[in-house]
Order: structure tokens, then C-alpha cells, then sequence
């Protein structure tokens, strides 16, 4: 097969799947949009990184991740959700609902925003460092521009019109990103990172309106707010104990040890967490409205679930194999030799990413199909487990132990979600299971070509390991890509024979 012919198929293909006015070409065309967003986004955090490692001390960056997380703590009580309400509610776009969305998420805001302030002193207390309680209250100015975006801001997501939505999220992420960059020249401390993070929120608000213009009315209907209420109070407080697995290894790191060693665990960890933030925003953005237009078609969200989840096997499990195998080369490239040391908090929380992003496909299904409820167990689940196992867990194994702890507990929050998903959709696991199968064995063969090269001392130049592990992950994409789309196509002809034999019985 010549060069031409494949370009003519693989057109072909795309223009398929991309064109059209259905779910599909939809939610391919979103994906893409949010897609090229989130790299721009995701690209401009990394390269601002690489820069302010090389400006800022290690301890900004963990005194400012004591800011983020006792934020989000705050910020994770008060969580009611009313926005996803919108998209999911048949009525959502009416004005009506559109304008109780916005007071809602509004007076959510500043009621936050007053718990923040008030407790910013004892927080500082608590961790010795007087510097926190200003830090707090500027930093979190970003929940009132976040509050106060326009309430029509909602409708892109909603309608599918990502293009939009991307021009304020992405968009007004950019612009604080640059902001943060130059502060960081000027200012040289952790106020550079502070007044960078609130930027953000408010270059969105002000696209917000550009974008989507309309103004907020006074009052609200008292119908709308019931209905989104009807949704918002099923995840009441799924937030929270959402945030308990994400943040306590920092509450609990920040009190062992010293901003420093933080701030190598806080970088290192965000490094890989940096791809699974654009991803998650994609997933939730694209998977939410396409489940929801789907939610009575219990077979077809099957499907999806099960393509979705087969790639993100495919394209995660290789990426978690070369994190491990090159970690400390690309922490010391990327940041320098100050951060080479967190290669093991890497490695670990490349697992823990993999996994969570499995969960992310499931929990959408659960909020597309307006059960977001069904989410609170595997939730809850993993809070116990992160709260029981986070302070063994860092006094034995050190800053790598709390990642060993969100690691025990995101296993026991995946095998929950796919019971709850078997029980509401009658997920066939087997089908479920079989996802994995050329990506766990693609992988393994990387892995042991990666240690193996690891052995003969190939890769023991920091740019020789991670020219080996950029390699074996290439050598496993070409290997399980392709096997997974033999057996899809296997799939989709068995199912075009069960059609088509069941047609003529007829």
C-alpha cells in the first residue's frame, strides 16, 4: 500500500468521524478544540515552570502549595455543583436557570471567600509561617472572579460550542500564566506565584463576558433553584472528600518537613499531574453533555465507556512505564539537579494518575445519566483509606509515602466505581477487562527492554535514559495500537452480523 493511499484512507477516516451533525462528530470536534486549548494551556504552566525553578527557591513553591491546599479545603466544603446541574438539566438553558445558576455559584463564592479570610491567621499558626495569612487572602480573590463570571459562560459547554469555552478557560489561563512570569522577574518570591494564581480567575471573567455576554438579574425563580438543587445536594460533599485524597499528603508533608523538601515533592508531582489536568478537563467537558444525551440509551453508554477507557489505556499505561523509567533525568532536565531527588514520588504518582483518569471516564457516566450520588462511596472510600494510610505511610517511606498512600487508595475507589457502573448499566467486565490486555502487555515488554538497556548501561547518561524511555514508549504504541484496533473492528462486525441476522429473522 503506497503513501498516497494512505493519506486518502486516513482523510477518509477522519473526515468521518469528524464531520456530521451527530454525538459523535460533536464531541470529536469538541475534543479537539478543548484538546488544542489544553496543550496551549498545559504547555504555557510547563515552560512557566522550567522558568520559575530557576528563579524561585524550592520553598515557594511548597509554602504556596500549603496556600492552594488550605484553599481548596475551604473551597471543597462549600462545592455545590451547580454548573454541571446546568448542563445536565433539559432545561438548563433557559434564562431562568441560567440566572439561579449564577446567584447560586455567586453567594457559594463569597461565603468562601469570608471563610478564607477569617481563617488565613490560624492557618499561619498552625504552620508557623506568618507569611501564609496575606498569601491566603490575595491568592483566593480568585474564588470571587470565579463566582463572578458571566452567567451565560455556561451555555459553550453546554451546547457543545467548545470553541468558546476555551477561549475563556484556556484563554485566561494563558494570560495568567504570562502575568506570573513576569512577576516572578520582578519580584522574586512566592507573592509572584500568589498574585499569578488569582490572574487567572480574573482574565476568565473578563473574557467571560466578551465571549458570552449578559448580565446577572436580580432574584432568581424559585422552580429553577429547586430543580438544579435536586441534582447539586446528590454531591453534596463529594468535594470534600474528594479533596481528603488529593491534598492531605500536602497537610500532612508541610508538618514533617520543611518547605523545601515540599516544594521538590509538590514540583515533581505536578509534573506528571500537568498531562492528566488537561486530559481530566477534556474527559469532563466532552464525556459529560455526551452521556447526557445518551443516558436512556444504557447500551450505548457502554460503548462509549468501553472505547474511551480502551484508549486511555492504551496511550497511559506506556506513558506510566517511561515515567518510571526516566524520571529522575526529566525532573533534572526540566527543573535542574535540585529536583532530581523526587524521582520516586514521580514514578508512583504516574500510577496513581493512570488510575484516576480510569475513574474520571466512569464518574462522567454517573453524572451524564444525572446519578452523581452513586459517585459518593468510591469517593468516600478513598478518603479513609488516604486519612488511615497517609501518616504511616510518609513517617516510613518519606515525601514518596504520600503518594504510596494515594496510590492504596485511588485501587480501592476504581474497583468501587466499576461495581456501581456493573450495577447501573450492566457493564459485561469481561468486555470491560479485555481493554486492557494489549496495552499491559505491550507495556511489560517496554519495560523490560527499559531495564534491560538500564543494565548494559545504555541509559546511564540523563539524556541517553530518556532518549531509551521516550523509545520503549514508542515501541509499545506501535505494538498495542494497532492490536486494539484489529479487535475493534472485530467488535464492530460482530455487531453489524447480530444487526443484520436479527433484521432478516424479522
Amino acid at each position: 500500500m503506497n503513501l498516497s493511499t494512505l493519506y486518502v484512507r486516513g482523510r477518509a477516516a477522519v473526515e468521518k468521524l469528524m464531520g456530521g451533525g451527530g454525538l459523535r462528530g460533536k464531541t470529536m470536534r469538541g475534543g479537539v478544540f478543548l484538546a488544542g486549548g489544553s496543550v496551549a494551556e498545559q504547555g504555557s504552566r510547563f515552560a512557566r515552570n522550567m522558568i520559575l525553578t530557576r528563579l524561585l527557591a524550592p520553598s515557594a513553591f511548597g509554602t504556596m502549595a500549603i496556600v492552594m491546599s488550605t484553599s481548596a479545603f475551604i473551597v471543597c466544603m462549600t462545592e455545590i455543583g451547580q454548573r454541571y446541574a446546568v448542563i445536565q438539566n433539559p432545561r438548563g438553558g433557559e434564562d431562568e436557570y441560567l440566572n439561579a445558576s449564577w446567584w447560586m455559584g455567586m453567594g457559594r463564592s463569597l461565603f468562601t471567600y469570608g471563610l478564607i479570610f477569617a481563617m488565613a491567621p490560624f492557618v499561619a499558626h498552625f504552620y508557623g509561617n506568618g507569611e501564609l495569612s496575606p498569601l491566603l487572602r490575595v491568592a483566593l480573590l480568585t474564588m470571587v472572579f470565579d463566582g463572578a463570571m458571566s452567567p451565560r459562560s455556561i451555555l459553550p459547554q453546554r451546547e457543545m460550542k467548545f470553541g468558546r469555552w476555551m477561549t475563556i478557560t484556556n484563554g485566561g489561563a494563558i494570560c495568567g500564566v504570562i502575568l506570573t512570569i513576569v512577576l516572578s522577574f520582578v519580584l522574586r518570591d512566592v507573592w509572584a506565584l500568589a498574585i499569578g494564581s488569582c490572574s487567572e480567575n480574573v482574565f476568565r471573567c473578563l473574557l467571560s463576558y466578551i465571549v458570552c455576554p449578559g448580565l446577572p438579574r436580580l432574584g432568581w425563580d424559585r422552580a429553577a433553584v429547586r430543580d438544579l438543587y435536586g441534582f447539586t445536594k446528590q454531591g453534596l460533599g463529594m468535594s470534600f472528600l474528594n479533596l481528603i485524597f488529593t491534598r492531605t499528603d500536602i497537610f500532612v508533608l508541610a508538618k514533617l518537613y520543611s518547605a523545601t523538601a515540599l516544594g521538590v515533592y509538590t514540583m515533581a508531582v505536578y509534573l506528571v499531574q500537568t498531562p492528566s489536568v488537561f486530559l481530566t478537563n477534556m474527559l469532563v467537558q466532552t464525556l459529560l453533555p455526551t452521556f447526557a444525551h445518551v443516558q436512556d440509551d444504557k447500551e450505548r453508554v457502554n460503548r462509549i465507556l468501553i472505547e474511551v477507557t480502551s484508549w486511555m489505556i492504551l496511550l497511559g499505561l506506556p506513558a506510566t512505564v517511561g515515567c518510571y523509567l526516566c524520571g529522575s533525568s526529566l525532573l533534572r532536565l526540566i527543573y535542574g539537579t535540585r529536583y532530581e531527588g523526587a524521582a520516586g514520588p514521580l514514578a508512583v504518582a504516574a500510577v496513581v494518575v493512570f488510575l484516576s483518569l480510569l475513574n474520571v471516564v466512569i464518574t462522567s457516566v454517573f453524572a451524564g445519566m444525572g446519578r452523581p450520588g452513586l459517585h459518593r462511596r468510591a469517593v468516600t472510600a478513598s478518603a479513609v483509606i488516604m486519612m488511615i494510610a497517609i501518616y504511616p505511610a510518609c513517617k516510613l517511606f518519606g515525601v514518596v509515602g504520600g503518594q504510596v498512600a494515594a496510590l492504596l487508595a485511588i485501587v480501592a475507589s476504581y474497583a468501587l466505581q466499576i461495581k456501581r457502573m456493573r450495577g447501573l448499566t450492566g457493564l459485561d467486565l469481561l468486555r470491560y477487562g479485555r481493554a486492557f490486555v494489549p496495552a499491559v502487555l505491550a507495556s511489560a515488554g517496554a519495560l523490560g527492554i527499559g531495564l534491560g538497556a538500564r543494565f548494559v548501561g545504555l541509559a546511564n547518561r540523563p539524556s541517553a535514559n530518556i532518549a531509551v524511555g521516550a523509545a520503549v514508549c514508542v515501541i509499545a504504541y506501535a505494538v498495542c495500537v494497532p492490536a486494539f484496533l484489529r479487535i475493534r473492528q472485530t467488535a464492530q462486525a460482530a455487531v453489524s452480523g447480530t444487526m443484520s441476522d436479527s433484521s432478516t429473522t424479522e
